[in-house]
Order: C-alpha cells, then structure tokens, then sequence
C-alpha cells in the first residue's frame, strides 16, 4: 500500500473566483433601454412640470400624452415576467393578475388621452374613469397570491391585527378626505357620486392588502413588491384628491395629482423590471421583518391621531382637546411597552442563552438576508463554521458544567477576534458560525479564520484543571452558485469537515473538489467509464532476489487533473462507501492480468497477487462469494492471492471479521496486515488471527542507515513478525543499504523503489519476462 507523508500546518484551499454574469441577451438589453427610455421621459416631464411653461392645454395634453410610453413599455415588460419559467406556479399567477391590472392601465391611459386631450369630453365618469377602477380588483388579486412563507397560527393573528390598524387608520382619513363630502354633494349625478365612492373603497382595499403583503415575513423585503407598494401608494394619494377635485371644482390635466400618477406608473415599469431580474433566486426561507414594516401599524395610528387633531381644530371640539390628548398619550404608552416588550422577545428568540451569541434561527436569518443579495466585487460576504475539536472528552471526564465553562471562553474567544460588522453564533451542542456579510476581499475571511484557529488554542481555565481544544473551521463564500443560506452553510460544513480529515485544528476554505457527494458520484462514474487504471509494483525476496510477487494499485486517470495516486481519493471513496465497487473492480482486474500474465509466461506460474482490502469490504455482506466469483471469472488460483488489510481491520475485529478472514485462508487466499506499526498497539490480535504476511510500514525503513536507533526499532518489529511465524515484507525501500541493512535483520522480502517503481501492467510483464531466467520466485 502506498503511503504519503501528511502535511503539516494549516490546510487551505484557494478561494474559488466567481463567476462572470450571465451574459445579457438581446431581450435583455431591449429591456434596459426601455426602462431608460420611460425614466428619461418622467424626468423630462418633471421638469416641464416645474418649468411652469405652456397654457393649459397644452399641458394638459403633454400630461395626457406622457402615460402613453410609460403605460406601454411596463405592459410589455409585464407580459415578459408572466411568460418566465424560472418562477413558481403561484408567481406566475400571481403576476398574471398584476399584469391584468397593467393593461386596465394601458387601456385607461389611451381612452383617456383621446377623451380629454383629443373630444375634450368633460363627462365625469368618463370611459377611461372605469377602466382606472377595473386596476383596483386585478391589483387587489395578484397582491395577495404573490407567495409567502409559512406561517404560525400567532404570527396570522399578528398579522391580521396589524393589517386592520392600518386599515382602520386609513379609513379614517378616506372618510374625512373623500366619502364624507360625497354624501354631502349636491347636484352629483348618481353615477358620479357611486364612481367617486368606489373609488377610493378600492383604494382602501389595495392599503389592505399592501399592509398584508409587507406585513408578511418573505415579501417585506422583495424588491418588486416593495416597487408595487409604491405605485399603488402614489395612486392611491392622487385617486383620493382626484375624487374630490372632480366633485368639487372638475379636474383638469397637468396639476399636481399627474405627478403621482406618472411616478406610479414609472414605479410599475421598476417593478416589472426587478422581477425579471429576481424571478429565478426566490428566497427559500423565512426572512425577518424589515425595520419599516415593523412600524407600519404605528405610523398608520399616528396619521389617524393626526387627522383627529385636524379636524378637531378645524370643528372647534376644543372641549374635547384633553381627551383627544389623553388619548393620544395612552396608546403611545401603550404602543412604547408593547415595542419595548416586542423587543425583549426578540432579544431572547435570538440568543443563545447559554454564551449570549446569536442562535441558529438567527444566524440562518442573517445568512438568508446575506444570500439573496448579489455578490460585488468590492462587498463579498462568507460563512464560518467552527466545530471544537477534543470536546466531548471534556464533558465525559469532567462533566457539563466544565463543557460549559469551555462554550462560554469560546465565545468571548469569537468576540474578541471577530470585526464589528459580523455575527457569531451557537448553533448547537460544541458548533458555531460565524457571518461575515461585508468583506472588501476574501483574504480577509482567510485572515480571521487563522486568527479563530490561533486563540482557540487557548487552555480555559476549569478550577485546578487546564482545558484543552482546538477549532476545526469551514469557509464559504458567498457567489453566484450561493443564492440561498442551505446552499452556503452546506458548503461551510463541507470546508468544515474537510478541514477534520485533514488533521484538526485548521481551517479551509470551500471549493467544490471538497463535495463529497459530487466527488462520490464522480468517482463512482469513473470506474463505469473506465478512467482507472492498475498498476503493479513487485516484492522482491532480499536472499534469491528474485519477484515473490506483485502488489496491485490503483490509479485515477483524471480527465482533467491527470494521474491520480490512490491517497488523493481512496479516503473518500471509503467515506462515501464507493470503495466496495471500486475494490471489487481493482480485484477482478489484478487477478485477470496476472492470470494472463501465468498463461503467457510460464515461469511466471508461481508468482502470487496481492490486493488491498478495504475496512468496508471486509465487513461487507457476501464478501467472500464477490473474491470467490471474480477468481471463478479469472480463472486466477485462489492459492496464490494474497488479500492486504490495514491494521485497523485486524487489530480490532469482531467476531464477524475474524469468521471472514478464517473463511477466506480456508480456500487458500493469504492474509496480510499491511502498514503495520501505524495504528494501535494490540500485538495478541496477531497470534489469535489468521494472518500470514507482516508488511512494515515504511516509517520504520526510513533513517536505518543513518540513525542507530531507528535500526533497532525496525530489527525489533521484523523479529517480532518472525516470532509470530510470519513472512515479513518491508515497504519503502530506497537504497541499497536499506535492502542490506534489512537482510542482516532477517527480513525475508522487500518492496520499494529501489527495486521497482508501481508501473502499467504491460511494462511489468515484460520486465518479468525479462528476468524469468535470470531469478527464482519465491512464493510468500
């Protein structure tokens, strides 16, 4: 088996660079241009506004005309947004409905335009009047379908009652504005009076289902429908003052409501827009209140408390002055406990109570938030995962208050290394995270990860006792593959877990070689397409000199990264359970050119195989019917197989690895411990099982020329082999001193470079041939 020196000191990986943009397409561009082209046309129309220039008639009909581009242009756009497929079903309802209510808009603005600027048909209401009202009912609908997170029972009667206040307050100023002064009209034709009512009722609905819609968790923060709340918004000021002026004086184009009404409409046109940037990258978790929406049912009392105080003064209630005060002072009163008390809640739904850092649910909010912002060049944003490492030792042996003790120092560690602008978080039992949502590049995260990894290496003092751990940490960055917190904390765990494997007490960063489940699927898919390849590697017998026999190895031959050595993937191929395939491929192989070799070359007829086996081969259900039926397909003897195990596998059996391996010597294969002296000393398992070969690993070869000491170490393990009536094979061999130094020991076999490099099967066999004459072979 080969073996590879491990690395010291920290691992880390090179920080994947992201991806470009995706390139824009025509429609894409056409896109851009004509939301220019409708921003272009509201500032020049804001500045004729305020220019103060043209009679009236000429500005109504450039006020008139101005609807036209913009109604259009954000109508086509909508149609863009209904027909994306990178949406869910109920968005794309949801959208449809909108897009109903942008072309009431398109049709109201065209029939308006011809009545007004063109007949100059005074007639109120007009064609065009129904149409604006036709907008209420298909905004109304698509508002509430656009999708939401799932919601507690508490948090919709929260919602509920939020959406009431504001509704209530926003009937209050509707009924004192607008319905109040229609029923007190004279000389209003019916239908006038019932239009200039409908109107601003529909007008109270869409605040309704604004104050649902920004109320709830998911959409408080989506762009678009914030860009909605404010068309709806500016429509629904210049409707009410629409209503009143027509009943009153006859409204006339170009004033002051237009204003509303064309940054409405330029906001529908953002809106459109946005979606079809944000339609593909919805948010899949629940994301906290924004800080505005929060104070929504406040404002909205405070504009209630405000129009009570108007219309007070204006009445000469002044007998009534105190309670209105009073009142006034209550609710705040009222209104400041429950903030304060909403925040002492929220305080403790996001604590962890133990350390005082943020909690899982808060961390994944803030990863969330961090995830559907698109990643800068100059704003990057990573998540750390840091698991202690020796942990759970110190709870067994000095109980929890002691594991306690070591989670708060870790937390004041994170504090103190940390910036200001991240958050550190528990998220349960010895794992925390840390958010880093604003980093100007990522050699900063790298930075503050070796700082973690450096000071938790801290003791923590525990009474008479010195705490020892260390941090393994995980890095992931934020980029255009990471729209979502899932996605980014699976890859910092990745990192995390990556950094485990390769020592402890390190930190690395993630890229997606480090996927196991990608790297396992590729792996697997390798040994189906045939990129793995066998080479051999023969043991020589140190008195004869001849090839006793040939250790088998596998090798990747990676499409992109080239050769590969078995310690770059055989680890995770025994994670992932993919080494059973594997092995099982590298054995009929092996056996099939060696068989081949035994009819080409007959004195090649004693010559004996050896093949790793995997720890989960060897606890593998019908292992010894797979070997039994690739020899049987080979035609290979099971006498002259020699099947390698590490020394993990055969110095801590069971009962049913030992039933195995005595199953497998029963039909003539030989057992090997191979890199003996790396694990565990348990020297009886040697003479209780049924092993034959000893291979010494090659850290007991290195240094006997030179060192006395390690020359006794190694000629000690090599007679302990031959106490135990083994054949012993020293692995590693690079000089010649080393293959003398090893004969004087006793040391019957040998394999290394020095005698052979592992090399293709085809080069082997013909080196045997080569030889065959010249030296025996010793069987093992």
């Amino acid at each position: 088996m080969e073996t590879q020196a491990g690395a010291h000191g920290r691992v880390t990986g090179r920080p994947r660079s992201a991806p470009p943009p995706r390139p824009r397409s025509t429609a894409d561009r056409l896109t851009g241009w004509a939301v220019t082209t409708a921003g272009a046309i509201v500032a020049a129309y804001l500045v004729f506004y305020v220019s103060g220039r043209g009679g009236e008639e000429l500005r109504t009909v450039i006020a008139d005309g101005v609807y036209l581009p913009i109604s259009l242009i954000f109508t086509v756009l909508v149609v863009r947004v209904v027909r994306l497929r990178r949406q869910s079903r109920r968005s794309r309802i949801a959208w449809g409905f909108i897009a109903g209510a942008y072309v009431c808009q398109l049709v109201a603005h065209t029939s308006w335009f011809v009545e007004d600027a063109v007949l100059h048909d005074a007639a109120y209401p007009s064609f065009a009047d129904y149409w604006f009202l036709a907008f209420v009912p298909f905004m109304l609908v698509g508002l509430l379908l656009l999708p939401g997170s799932q919601r507690t029972r508490s948090d919709r009667v929260r919602l509920v009652l939020d959406a009431l206040t504001v509704g209530a307050s926003a009937f209050m100023v509707l009924w004192y504005l607008v319905l109040s002064p229609i029923f007190g009209t004279d000389g209003a034709s019916l239908s006038g009076l019932l239009y200039a009512a409908a109107l601003p009722v529909g007008d109270l609905l869409l605040v309704l289902a604004l104050a649902t819609l920004l109320l709830r968790p998911s959409t408080a923060v989506d762009p678009a429908v914030r860009l909605l709340a404010g068309a709806v918004s500016m429509f629904v000021v210049a409707d009410i003052w629409y209503g009143w002026i027509q009943l009153h004086d006859g409204f006339v184009g170009g004033t002051w409501p237009d204003l509303f009404w064309v940054f409405g409409c330029y906001l529908l046109v953002l809106a459109a827009d946005r979606r079809l940037v944000d339609a593909g990258r919805e948010a899949s978790s629940r994301l906290a209140h924004r800080l505005a929406t929060d104070w929504l049912p406040y404002g909205a009392i405070a504009i209630a408390y405000g129009a009570l105080g108007v219309i007070a003064q204006r009445e000469g209630l002044y007998p009534l002055g105190g309670m209105i005060i009073g009142a006034v002072v209550l609710t705040a009163l009222v209104a400041g406990r429950q903030m304060y008390a909403l925040h002492e809640n929220h305080r403790l739904a996001v604590t962890d109570p133990l350390t005082g850092l943020s909690n899982r649910a808060h961390l994944t909010e803030l990863i969330t938030r961090m995830a559907v912002q698109t990643p800068r060049d100059d704003r990057q944003g990573a998540v750390m995962l840091i698991d202690l490492d020796r942990f759970k030792p110190i709870n067994d042996v000095y109980g929890h208050d002691a594991g306690d003790a070591v989670l708060q120092a870790v937390a004041v560690t994170l504090r103190s290394v940390i910036r200001s602008t991240d958050v550190a978080g528990r998220l349960g039992g010895d794992e925390f995270a840390v958010v880093l949502p604003y980093l100007p590049d990522r050699s900063v995260a790298e930075r503050i990860a070796q700082r973690l990894v450096d000071a938790l290496r801290t003791p923590v003092i525990f009474g008479e006792h010195l705490l020892s751990v260390e941090a393994s940490v995980g890095v992931a960055y934020h980029d255009f593959d990471t729209f979502d917190a899932q996605t980014l904390l699976q890859h910092a765990d990745i990192a995390m877990y990556a950094a485990k494997r390769s020592g402890r007490g390190r930190y690395q960063v993630y890229t997606p070689e480090l996927d196991t489940r990608a790297r396992d699927a590729e792996l697997r898919q390798a040994v189906e397409n045939g990129e793995m390849v066998v080479h051999f590697q023969p043991a020589i017998d140190l008195v004869t000199g001849g090839v006793s026999a040939v250790e088998a190895l596998v090798r990747w031959q990676h499409p992109h990264r080239g050769m590969l050595p078995p310690h770059d993937f055989v680890d995770l191929a025994e994670e992932t359970g993919a080494i059973v395939p594997l092995g099982t491929w590298v054995l009929r192989e092996a056996c099939t050119q060696a068989a081949s070799w035994r009819a080409a070359v007959p004195e090649l007829h004693d010559l004996r195989l050896s093949v790793n086996l995997s720890p989960r081969q060897v606890v593998q259900p019908g292992m010894l019917e797979t070997i039994q039926t690739v020899l049987d397909e080979t035609g290979f003897p099971a006498d002259r197989l020699i099947l390698e195990l590490t020394e993990g596998v055969v110095l801590e059996p069971d009962a049913r690895t030992v039933t195995s391996l005595e199953q497998l010597r029963a039909v003539g294969i030989r057992i090997a411990v191979d890199d003996f002296g790396t694990g565990y000393s348990a020297l009886s398992y040697l003479r209780l099982l049924p092993v034959d070969i000893l291979k010494i690993d090659r850290s007991f070869v290195t240094g006997i020329d030179v060192d006395p000491e390690a020359r006794r170490v190694a000629e000690a393990v090599v007679h302990l082999g031959v106490a135990f009536g083994m054949n012993v094979v020293a692995e590693g061999i690079e000089t010649a001193e080393h293959a003398r130094l090893l004969t004087e020991m006793g040391c019957g076999f040998a394999q290394g470079y020095f005698f052979c490099r592992p090399v293709p099967g085809g080069e082997l066999l013909e080196k045997l041939r080569d030889g065959a004459g010249k030296a025996s072979f010793t069987p093992l």
